[in-house]
């Protein structure tokens, strides 16, 4: 899939000239097109398609809560909320200052789903839980598109928060990667624990782990995951809800296997859906993020109307 979306596009490539844009020093149109345009959006769509997957296996793991997904938590709206608030009043901010600003956003949004959805006696419900994160995200959202409004940076936070890979550049890619390398391979490290956990706690508890750490640990990757996702591409529903259903259907239910085949699959699905935006309606470009809801909608419909048991 990467060598498709490397190859296809609007201008004219060829093998070859992937190959010599990769591998030699050589400059032609093709060529720098290949290495300045592609090359860095498509290493975005593979870490940010494993990265929105990851955040949505782990959520449905940690909350045994098949409809669970970072977009749907509130934290993509609560990144999303941050970043309009930082550009807004921190307007130098620089890249850096801006991620950190994202993964804020998304820990206070999540913070504040989870909080309503605990509210009521009994807990945590699947059906609590996506309500609350329906209120809270449209509530984040507002805020965002008001803060564009009133200081007039419509434009600005629409091309950050839009859901596109445009423009995605190898000095973003030096910010985000190591935020998003590190929160797999600490997913991939905690995938055993995990499992457990997706299980029952008190079967947790009585095989001694210390639930309240690992739990901690995995809220925090999920935040750093998403965060980096919403810095670099914007907003991007319903990747981490679907990818870790199909995986289950393939792999079983041990998240030794979901974590690193979800990271696969999303990366696979956002490549998709970035090759599919750019060529459906050459010269002019889809967004990535229709692309996704069109895809992940029904998807979603679905998995409510079989109780979140599509796949088992």
């Amino acid at each position: 899939m990467f060598g498709f979306a490397i190859i296809f596009g609007a201008a004219e490539t060829s093998i070859v000239d992937v190959w010599n844009a990769i591998f030699t020093f050589q400059n032609n149109d093709s060529i720098n097109i290949i290495r300045e345009i592609r090359l860095p959006r498509e290493v975005a769509a593979i870490m940010v398609g494993s990265a929105l997957a990851i955040s949505g296996a782990i959520m449905q793991g940690m909350t045994r809560n098949p409809l669970a997904d970072p977009g749907l938590l509130g934290l993509t709206s609560g990144a999303n909320a941050a970043l309009a608030v930082t550009l807004a009043f921190l307007p130098a901010t620089n890249y850096l200052g801006i991620t950190f600003a994202c993964f804020v956003g998304s820990a206070l949004g999540a913070i504040l789903v989870f909080s309503i959805g605990a509210a009521k006696k009994g807990g945590f419900s699947p059906l609590r839980i996506v309500l609350a994160g329906a209120a809270v995200s449209a509530f984040l959202y507002a805020i965002a598109d008001g803060i564009g409004i009133y200081f007039k940076i419509s434009k600005d936070v629409s091309m950050w928060t839009s859901g596109g890979l445009i423009g995605t550049s190898w000095s973003q890619l030096q910010v985000i990667a190591p935020f998003v390398i590190a929160g797999v391979i600490v997913s991939l490290l905690l995938s055993r624990q995990l499992t457990i956990l997706s299980l029952n706690e008190e079967v947790a508890v009585g095989l001694g782990q210390r639930i309240f750490l690992v739990k901690t640990i995995l809220f925090l990757v999920v935040i750093l995951l998403t965060g980096a996702s919403v810095a670099l591409v914007g907003n991007m529903a319903f990747v981490g809800l679907m990818v870790p259903h199909i995986v289950r259907a393939i792999v079983g239910t041990d998240y030794r296997f979901i974590i690193p085949m979800s990271a696969i699959l999303g990366a696979i699905l956002m490549l998709l859906a970035d090759t599919i935006g750019r060529t459906i309606n050459i010269p002019y470009e889809t967004p990535v993020a229709a692309i996704i809801a069109i895809m992940g909608l029904p998807f979603f419909l679905l998995i409510v109307r079989k109780g979140g048991k599509i796949f088992q």
